[in-house]
């Protein structure tokens, strides 16, 4: 009898576990009535595109949003069978106020713990850098040198940048611009130390303005995620399975390739390395 036992036993595991493997893609193609209701509370899929960020978003030559990021919004509103709005900002801090004030339904947004007193992610599906830059005679030879008395960092009010360093610069003041893409130039017209943001931004900037360099390597790696409102978990369950079915079938590789985007990694699977 008990061996019977542990043979039904090991059936039965076996069998919660198919299911739960369909499951678990079901939740990923298929959503639920719950999750279409979280991410339309308006009727439609309210997907926040910052432009502060280019590896995420940016306009084409008719100045129409394109990158990963609406990639995955509209492909999510297809799956949703929703339409779309595309709402537009110009820097993360404001995606984030847009989150809190239910003016959008899905956000593009680094991870990080403050924000999630009032979202709720998904894994990060990019993976990209945050670098220093500095004016080609600085004496600011390594990212370790920054963080010392009387040297002014430059960073997007609200970004992820902005977020980390205020958790982790000890001796350095941070000095905030209005957006991401707005530092480079008020840490040159106000003669600032340092410049902190996207490592592709900063090197574009480099590149338009000369006279400046990066500091080798990274102060930080931001993890991009999907976020819904707090308390949406329903939506964030669903985005959890399409995300990682959107790394795992190419989509955010042949994304981030189509728009041209440099200095981005896929994020590895969840539980991944």
């Amino acid at each position: 009898m008990d061996r019977v036992d542990s043979s039904r036993r090991a059936l039965c595991a076996a069998g919660a576990l198919l299911l739960g493997g369909c499951a678990a893609t079901a939740t990923a193609s298929r959503p639920s009535p719950a999750a279409v209701a979280e991410l339309s509370s308006t009727g439609k899929l309210r997907a926040a595109i910052n432009f502060g960020n280019p590896i995420l978003a940016t306009r084409n030559a008719a100045g129409e949003p394109q990158g990963v990021s609406v990639d995955l919004a509209r492909e999510a509103a297809r799956r949703l069978g929703l339409p779309i709005e595309l709402v537009l900002f110009t820097s993360a801090g404001n995606v984030v106020e847009g989150i809190k004030a239910g003016k959008v339904d899905l956000a593009f947004v680094a991870i990080d713990p403050v924000r999630a007193a009032d979202m709720e992610y998904t894994a990060p599906y990019v993976v990209i850098e945050g670098a220093y830059l500095v004016r080609n005679d600085s004496p600011l030879r390594r990212n370790e040198d920054v963080d010392r008395a009387g040297t002014k960092v430059v960073v997007g009010k609200g970004s992820a940048y902005d977020l980390f360093l205020t958790r982790e610069i000890k001796a350095a003041t941070l000095v905030r611009a209005p957006t991401s893409p707005a530092v480079t130039d008020m840490f040159l017209a106000e003669k600032h130390d340092v410049a902190a943001g996207v490592k592709q931004q900063l090197e574009m900037d480099a590149q338009r303005v000369g006279g400046v360099r990066l500091l080798p390597g990274r102060f930080m790696v931001i993890e991009q995620s999907m976020g819904v409102p707090k308390g949406r978990t329903a939506a964030q369950a669903w985005l959890s399975g399409y995300i990682e079915e959107m790394k795992a079938s190419g989509f955010v590789a042949a994304a981030l390739k189509r728009h041209g985007i440099q200095g981005a990694a896929v994020a590895p699977a969840r539980g991944g390395s």
